[in-house]
């Protein structure tokens, strides 16, 4: 299989069929480790976080904010980069085993449907305030925070470039 190949099989068009993987992983002992963003423009912010999510478990799943979600979320000027860049871009890290986009304002669906072992958000949430929470740690599993680069997020490179104009 070509390089190309492997990164577009780790996108999913449905979380019916993500969870047929999860389970799968689950079966094998596999320890599931979730977590979500927009990921417009991936710095290297994104990468040190996402590579220490990967290393909470076995297999790293990120939910993927759609582009009229994101739209919600960041104002009509975002996303910078259209939600299948974004999708090929995240999938094409080592550390991260599947990608699948979300449209709602949160990924509660998402979770519940796939109930990770392992839900992780950045340190700016309090664990019991993440969404998911409830679905987790019911379902016996664990909710961590992690700390951000200071100064690396896609609003400051944004800011930087109007600045430089």
């Amino acid at each position: 299989m070509s390089h190309y190949h492997s990164v577009l099989n780790k996108i999913f068009s449905s979380f019916a069929d993500l969870k047929l993987v999860t389970d799968q992983w689950k079966e094998q002992g596999l320890k599931i480790v979730f977590t979500n963003g927009c990921f417009d423009i991936l710095h290297r912010g994104h990468v040190d976080y996402l590579a220490k999510a990967a290393d909470c478990g076995n297999k790293l799943v990120v939910g993927l904010n759609t582009d009229s979600s994101v739209r919600k979320l960041k104002g009509n000027n975002r996303p910078i980069q259209d939600e299948y860049s974004r999708l090929q871009i995240l999938a094409s890290l080592q550390f991260v085993d599947a990608v699948v986009l979300f449209d709602e304002d949160t990924p509660y669906s998402l979770i519940k449907e796939i109930i990770p072992d392992v839900l992780v958000k950045g340190s700016d949430y309090k664990p019991e305030n993440i969404v998911g929470y409830d679905v987790v740690t019911t379902n016996g599993g664990s909710v961590l925070t992690l700390d951000f680069i200071e100064g690396y997020s896609t609003s400051a490179i944004e800011k930087k470039i109007k600045s430089s104009n």
